[in-house]
C-alpha cells in the first residue's frame, strides 16, 4: 500500500518521541572515531513543510515540537532536539520539520555513511530533491556537503528487503531505524522479521523500531515479540499523551522499542519522560512507560517504570 504520506503527521507527539532518541543513539555512537552505517528502511520526503497542504491539514505538530518550540525550560536532551529542527528554521519561524533521513545527516560525520529506502514515488522523489537541495546550499556556505553516492545513497525499494544486502556494514558499526506506516497490518510481521533477521547477520548493530500504539492486536502483541528476540539487550520506551477516544480513532500514544540500546539511554530517559508527558499531555490519561531487559530474561525486565 502506497496511500501513506507522513506530511500529515510531520512534527506530532510521536515524531518528538522518535526523533529525541534517534538523535541520543546517534549521538553515543559519535563518541568513537570509528564510521558507523545509519540505515533508514522506510524514509520518506526527508523535510516536510508545516504550512503546507498536507501538514497544515490536521496541524499534528501542535501536539509535539509547537509545544515545545518557545520554552525555556528544555531539558539538554530535549534541546538537542529543538536545537536540531530549529537549525531547518534560521529564520526562528516554525516552517519546516526535519525527517529521520535529515535528523541522521545533520548528526552523522564525513566518515559515517547514510542509506535510505523509501519505496513510495513521490516521496522517494522528494527525499532526493530535498538532498540535492541540501547539498547545494552546504557547498554555497563553504560547508561539508552530503555528497549523495557514496555517503549518502537513496534507493527506491522496500527498505525491509533491501536492508538484507547490508548487514553487516563494513564497519562493523551501525544503526537501522526501522518505521514503516503500519497501514498494513502485516508491517508488524515484517518489523519482528527484519529484526530478527538482522541481529542474525549483524549482532551488534543497533535497532531502532518506531510504532503506534492503537486498539489492533497487531500492535500491541508486537513489543512482547520483539523483547524474545535474542540481542545483548532491549528498551522500550512509550508515551501517551491522552486518554484514547471511545471511538478508537486517533494516535494517541507511540513507543520506541531499541535492541542492543546504549546504556545511556535509559537513565536518560528516565529524566527527560516526565517532563514531556507535563508539557505534551492533555489530560489525566498522559503518561509514559519505560522497560529493560534481554532475551535471556523475558519475564524479568531490570527496571520499569510507568
Amino acid at each position: 500500500m502506497l496511500s501513506y504520506r507522513h506530511a500529515f503527521h510531520a512534527g506530532n507527539h510521536a515524531d518528538v518521541l522518535k526523533h529525541l532518541v534517534q538523535i541520543q543513539l546517534l549521538s553515543y555512537l559519535n563518541q568513537k572515531d570509528t564510521p558507523y552505517m545509519y540505515i533508514d528502511t522506510h524514509s520518506g520526503a526527508g523535510v516536510y513543510a508545516l504550512d503546507g497542504n498536507y501538514a497544515s491539514k490536521n496541524a499534528e505538530y501542535e501536539t509535539g515540537i509547537a509545544r515545545l518550540w518557545d520554552r525555556t525550560d528544555l531539558p539538554l536532551a530535549v534541546a538537542d532536539y529543538v536545537n536540531l529542527i530549529k537549525s531547518l528554521n534560521p529564520s526562528g519561524k516554525m516552517r519546516y520539520y526535519p525527517g529521520s533521513p535529515y535528523c541522521a545527516e545533520h548528526i552523522l560525520r564525513e566518515q559515517d555513511r547514510l542509506r535510505l529506502f523509501e519505496l513510495h514515488p513521490a516521496d522517494s522523489k522528494l527525499l532526493a530533491d530535498n538532498f540535492r537541495k541540501l547539498e547545494a546550499h552546504a557547498a554555497e556556505q563553504g560547508q561539508r556537503t552530503p555528497a549523495r553516492g557514496k555517503r549518502v545513497m537513496i534507493d527506491r525499494a522496500n527498505g525491509f528487503q533491501g536492508l538484507k544486502a547490508l548487514l553487516p556494514p563494513p564497519s562493523r558499526r551501525g544503526i537501522v531505524l526501522i518505521d514503516p506506516p503500519y497501514e498494513d497490518k502485516s508491517d508488524y510481521r515484517s518489523v519482528v522479521d527484519t529484526v530478527k533477521d538482522g541481529l542474525t547477520r549483524f549482532a551488534t548493530g543497533v535497532y531502532a523500531v518506531w510504532y503506534p500504539l492503537l486498539n489492533r492486536m497487531e500492535s500491541r502483541q508486537m513489543p512482547d515479540r520483539l523483547k524474545k528476540i535474542p540481542s545483548n539487550g532491549w528498551l522500550n520506551v512509550t508515551l501517551t499523551v491522552s486518554t484514547p477516544a471511545p471511538d478508537g480513532f486517533g494516535l494517541h500514544s507511540s513507543g520506541m522499542f531499541i535492541h542492543n540500546p546504549p546504556w545511556t539511554l535509559e537513565p536518560l530517559l528516565r529524566e527527560v519522560m516526565p517532563y514531556l508527558v507535563s508539557v505534551l499531555g492533555t489530560d489525566s490519561g498522559a503518561g509514559f512507560t519505560l522497560e529493560s531487559g534481554s532475551s535471556e530474561a523475558l519475564a524479568k525486565p531490570r527496571r520499569k517504570a510507568e
